[in-house]
């Protein structure tokens, strides 16, 4: 009976951790992708294009690929021997990005896609550069690290994070951006970011 309890209490507490890396995940992403790089992107892939399906499942893809990669490096790094000061690092990081996320992004010239290999595959490839050493990438490898043992669920949460801050901009293009009160998302996101740093360091220090 005490090994069926105990079974239970397992599953209940793996489930907790599941469904909390998942949402986490998903509302970082979210709001730190709000007015960020990646967003104007798909706005100027949106005006250029006029194919909204295409550019979605552009966005889809290229983020499901980096995050992937993204997440399995902070599962790899949280494995090695500096497991001791992994938390730690993990818990800096988020408040560095609180921090990061305060200061508004910008689309580079250089960063805006110049070859057009149609809707779908332009998005795919201008999205998956985009995303390289972007807040929301660093993010997602500092979730995996988090939350090590969910890794799919992080991919999962951060890709729906994605989606939904980058969908509605395809399909009502800057309206969105000027219904949304960036100052008021950035702080969001940024005190999302700093509450998970200082909860991780509350982690650390009461076990």
């Amino acid at each position: 009976m005490k090994h069926v309890v105990v079974c239970q209490n397992l599953a209940g507490h793996r489930q907790d951790f599941i469904v909390d890396a998942f949402l986490n995940s998903t509302a970082l992403v979210a709001f730190s992708e709000i007015g960020d790089k990646t967003q104007l992107l798909a706005l100027i892939l949106a005006a250029r294009y006029h194919k909204s399906i295409p550019i979605i499942w552009g966005i889809f893809i290229a983020t499901v690929a980096n995050h992937a990669l993204a997440a399995g490096v902070g599962h790899f790094v949280s494995g090695l021997a500096l497991t001791t000061w992994m938390p730690w690092i993990v818990a800096i990081a988020f408040i560095a990005l609180g921090l990061w996320i305060l200061i508004p992004d910008k689309m580079d010239d250089d960063e805006a896609p110049k070859r057009d290999y149609g809707p779908f595959l332009t998005t795919l490839i201008a999205f998956f550069l985009a995303e390289m050493g972007d807040k929301t990438q660093v993010a997602t490898v500092f979730l995996g690290a988090k939350y090590e043992d969910a890794f799919a669920w992080v991919v999962l949460g951060t890709t729906f994070g994605m989606m939904l801050a980058n969908v509605p901009a395809v399909l009502f293009g800057d309206k969105v951006l000027k219904v949304v009160p960036m100052k008021i998302v950035r702080y969001v996101a940024s005190g999302l970011f700093i509450a998970i740093g200082l909860y991780s360091f509350w982690q650390i220090f009461s076990s």
